[in-house]
């Protein structure tokens, strides 16, 4: 059998590439429609819809490549002829399906592939590559954008499936010809064709049509309204050394992946004394404040920090010098749990300014966070804490 195309026949290459796309195309979508769907509840649930979901995003990035070396492929091979040239309209879908077939086949994976790398958290690509892109911030804003996208494109790509399927089963049911016949192996018997002009209409078809696929989803991507979280607004507090700037990070590990997420309103009260390095710190956080990708909602939710339940999160301590270091040795509540504590710090203090870092590991089930996921399957148990402050005092 031929490796090329010719002016009756599709080559070896081609078939190759066609039954390859449609097997991983059609493979993408019920997968897509199950983890969708599926609970998110249990820890045997959660494992189940991260699968489904990795397995999703990685037969996408396959057709994605796939569909990109077969277009290279087709630009460089002849096309075979119509066997009906007569039926103009005819022809005409049936290019404009395949044109939308090849743009599809680009900016479905494509769409959802960016919205993979812009989100943080829950279910990694399978391929040793692809969780993050050039260019692709970390996003969450960029992320809906490309799920709109993607969400729009998809169903283009499935109506053009539905047609280019119905198209193929019209010509080995009604029409009873060899157009079929030329994509399966083996040898279609088909007589030498006249050379035929192929017209650009279809191609320009597609065009517009995808250029209102993407403002619809751009319009969808940007008007779509982020889920309101309410969260205690926590007051200003009194306090010896005034926070200027800081950050207050969590950091958790969700199927091999570090996801590192951000809690936007939290107050210290610090009275700290340079001399004799002691003091105290009394932190309360706003826990509905917390920003952690994807999982924001999740995170947020009964089985976790449940934010309903447990408004704020308090860390009270006493200050003391070790050595080089500094410690806040005190106790955590969170969730209505209390746990004794220690925070190890570095300090440095400029005149009335003073610098610190520090970070600390919890373990989740201390504080009953995520009681349905006992093992360490798809959430580990150890969590991160980072806290970096900038402080002045008044003189």
């Amino acid at each position: 059998m031929n490796i090329h195309n010719s002016q009756t026949h599709y080559g070896s290459i081609t078939k190759t590439f066609h039954w390859l796309t449609a097997l991983l195309i059609l493979s993408a979508f019920p997968l897509g429609i199950l983890a969708n769907n599926a609970a998110f509840a249990t820890s045997e649930e959660i494992a189940q819809k991260a699968w489904l979901f990795s397995l999703h995003k990685t037969i996408g990035v396959t057709v994605f490549f796939t569909a990109l070396l077969r277009i290279l492929w087709t630009l460089t091979q002849t096309s075979p002829a119509d066997l009906h040239p007569d039926r103009k309209l005819e022809s005409y879908a049936a290019h404009l399906v395949h044109w939308l077939l090849y743009i599809s086949m680009l900016l479905v994976p494509l769409t959802g592939w960016i919205n993979h790398a812009a989100s943080v958290g829950f279910a990694p690509i399978l391929w040793p590559f692809g969780q993050s892109l050039p260019l692709i911030p970390k996003s969450e804003a960029v992320s809906a954008f490309f799920s709109a996208g993607h969400f729009v494109f998809t169903k283009l790509l499935l109506a053009s499936v539905v047609l280019h399927v119905a198209g193929a089963l019209k010509h080995v049911v009604i029409d009873r010809d060899q157009t079929m016949r030329r994509m399966l192996a083996g040898h279609a018997d088909v007589p030498p064709q006249p050379a035929q002009s192929r017209s650009s209409a279809p191609l320009f078809t597609a065009l517009i049509i995808y250029t209102g696929a993407i403002g619809l989803g751009a319009l969808i991507g940007l008007s779509k309204p982020d889920e309101p979280i309410e969260s205690q607004q926590l007051a200003s507090v009194a306090s010896d050394w005034t926070v200027i700037d800081g950050s207050l990070e969590i950091t958790i590990t969700q199927f091999g992946s570090e996801v590192t997420g951000t809690f936007s309103d939290w107050t210290a009260e610090i009275e700290f004394e340079p001399t004799t390095k002691t003091g105290t710190v009394d932190v309360i956080v706003a826990i509905g404040s917390l920003t952690l990708g994807s999982l924001s909602a999740q995170a947020l939710g009964a089985d976790f920090f449940d934010v309903q339940t447990h408004p704020t999160a308090r860390f009270t301590a006493n200050i003391q010098s070790n050595e080089n270091l500094y410690e806040a040795q005190g106790a955590l509540t969170l969730k209505g749990a209390e746990q004794p504590t220690t925070l190890p710090f570095s300090l440095e203090i400029d005149g009335n300014t003073a610098v610190m870092a520090g970070e600390l590991l919890l373990n989740r089930l201390d504080f009953g966070v995520g009681k349905t996921l006992p093992d360490e399957a798809s959430l580990k148990f150890d969590v991160m804490v980072g806290v970096n402050l900038t402080a002045t005092r008044g003189e």
